[in-house]
């Protein structure tokens, strides 16, 4: 099989502040065969977008520098060394890029119409009424309903998964020979993940492309993929077939990455992380043994949630409004030291529940008893000493912090608020701790929010919240956003400061399987109705409702529908 794209000694720096250097790709060598899939996956940080955005040369001209002697082979022709002309010739009509975030990447002024649309007279001969009647079949072939009204809609008007289609359909406009995927599954719910990895699979077959799919998901690399490259810290550590690298890893963070991962067959008592398949001795064995869960008849409960509804006004024309259900009428209970999961697809209503609960949206009805107060009913004031004890980690870090606050402020101001610590050399040593055990270093104390990643700067926000210790937290989407090591780390954050301290959880996700393993009960949500609630070993083993069949469906199960195995060490 010929190769379509070949990389060489690809090396990659950086100059940050005070004029230091940081070399973030090292010596990286790969091929994409023509019409396969190669993913490439690893943490944040290593390397792996770096190295997709030097092959279609969209790195900062201000402070990236590639060494002179890299190399981008496609179809005979070094990129690297092509003129600005020709590169723009290149972009988007032969390679084309998927960008992770869809909100960030499409323009809010103009419609998805016209966006798409540009793409085929930019790069083609067509007139605005062909490009037009030519973007409403893309439209329908990335399987956006409705696609002749959806035309003239403007990107905030459609769901997730429905602009990361369009993106899909900019994408493909001009049938590129390489599409490069940049995490474009990571924020979306698992049915609208599967859609989208089915659709990528069927237009590749369909216009015989080869596709570099970018992800720190391996289950999903299992699912897509021909071949795998894992990186590290800018470097390769091992690369091969999907199927040699998933029944036969070689290299211990591969291995590490494989199983660091929650699955829905096991729930060890902690996660691995990857130092454990770094150090010599390998994972600690007694990690591993199972923990139960589920609610049991003795459990103290400490929420309970009566009929809760929740109706947004929605404007049409100048004079008219309509009330739209986000809420309907949901009942549950959590109980003390024990975690709720709220699953359920993009719009079902998991987090207008935990909006409600912490009354940053007022209910429409129902009732929420707080070890026997209904809180709805307490006036503003009154509600005010019980915001301590319910913490909500909200699902976007880049909003939720303070831009102007450094991360030190950013802690120290509730404690300062609720009284917590006797002074601020405290509550200085209280914020170091907590950075610490959400796996941030002392000096990010002094730093500022745009100075961290997006999992970084989701341990922050989750420290945040641990500085009031509070009785129920709320977590909306908080692990969403963090490659799969960070992700063990805050899942283990979790569960040791609930046995420490029997914090009780209501956990919304998307992520089935971070739900079966941390969830000691499941309450699946649509359309806004609660339509099953159960132990979460129940529900997995027994769901009762087709939709929740559906959901466990599209859970990604790795190489050919089987998870591979979890090592258990180095």
């Amino acid at each position: 099989m010929s190769n379509l794209l070949e990389v060489r000694n690809l090396n990659v720096k950086f100059r940050i502040d005070g004029g230091k250097i940081f070399e973030a790709v090292k010596g990286v060598s790969f091929d994409v065969p023509t019409n396969s899939t190669v993913a490439l996956v690893g943490e944040s940080g290593s390397g792996k977008s770096v190295s997709a955005m030097s092959i279609v040369r969209l790195l900062p001209r201000e402070t990236a520098i590639v060494s002179p002697d890299s190399e981008v082979n496609f179809g005979g022709l070094n990129l690297l060394a092509a003129s600005e002309q020709k590169m723009r010739d290149i972009r988007g009509k032969e390679i084309s890029v998927i960008f992770q975030e869809p909100m960030s990447s499409l323009n809010p002024v103009f419609t998805v119409g016209d966006q798409i649309a540009e793409v085929l007279r930019l790069h083609t001969n067509m007139t605005r009424a062909q490009a037009w009647t030519r973007a409403e079949e893309l439209m329908a072939e990335v399987g956006i309903p409705h696609p002749k009204s959806r035309m003239k809609s403007f990107p905030h008007e459609l769901s997730g998964g429905q602009q990361q289609r369009v993106m899909i359909a900019q994408a493909i406009a001009c049938e590129p020979k390489l599409l490069i995927a940049d995490e474009p599954t990571t924020a979306l719910d698992v049915t609208i993940q599967k859609q989208i990895l089915d659709l990528i699979a069927k237009l590749q077959a369909k216009h015989h492309m080869s596709v570099l799919f970018i992800t720190h998901d391996l289950a999903v690399v299992g699912e897509i993929a021909d071949h795998v490259v894992v990186m590290q810290s800018g470097e390769i550590k091992e690369k091969g077939t999907a199927k040699a690298i998933f029944e036969a890893p070689q290299h211990p963070y591969t291995k590490a990455l494989l199983s660091c991962r929650p699955s829905v067959e096991k729930r060890p008592r902690r996660l691995p992380v990857i130092d454990d398949f770094l150090r010599p001795e390998g994972v600690n064995q007694a990690n591993l043994i199972e923990r139960k869960r589920g609610y049991t008849a003795d459990d103290k409960i400490v929420l309970e949630v009566k009929n809760l509804s929740k109706h947004f006004s929605m404007r049409e024309g100048f004079f008219k409004k309509r009330d739209v259900p986000a809420v309907k009428d949901a009942t549950f209970k959590l109980a003390r030291g024990k975690t709720l999961g709220l699953v359920g697809e993009s719009g079902s209503g998991k987090t207008t529940v935990g909006l409600t609960l912490m009354r940053l949206h007022e209910a429409t009805g129902g009732e929420v008893f707080f070890e026997g107060v209904d809180l709805l009913k307490l006036s503003e004031n009154d509600f005010t000493k019980y915001k301590r004890r319910i913490q909500i980690i909200f699902q976007n870090p880049y909003a939720s912090l303070n831009p102007r606050f450094t991360v030190g402020q950013i802690l120290m101001e509730p404690m300062e608020i609720h009284s917590i610590g006797k002074d601020t050399q405290e509550r200085v040593n209280m914020s170091m701790a907590l950075l610490k055990r959400v796996g941030m270093p002392e000096v990010s104390f002094y730093k500022y929010p745009h100075e961290f990643s997006g999992g970084q700067r989701q341990r922050i926000a989750i420290a945040r919240c641990l500085t009031m210790k509070p009785d129920v937290l709320i977590c909306d989407e908080s692990v969403s956003a963090l490659d799969v090591s960070v992700q063990a780390q805050v899942l283990n954050l979790l569960q040791d400061l609930q046995d420490e301290y029997q914090m009780s959880y209501i956990f919304i996700s998307h992520d089935l399987a971070v739900v079966k393993y941390i969830s000691d009960q499941v309450m699946v949500m649509s359309e806004g109705a609660v339509i099953e609630v159960a132990n979460s070993d129940d529900i997995y083993l027994n769901p009762q409702q087709e939709y929740t069949r559906k959901l466990l469906g599209s859970i990604p199960k790795g190489w050919q529908g089987v998870a591979a195995p979890a090592p258990i060490s180095a």
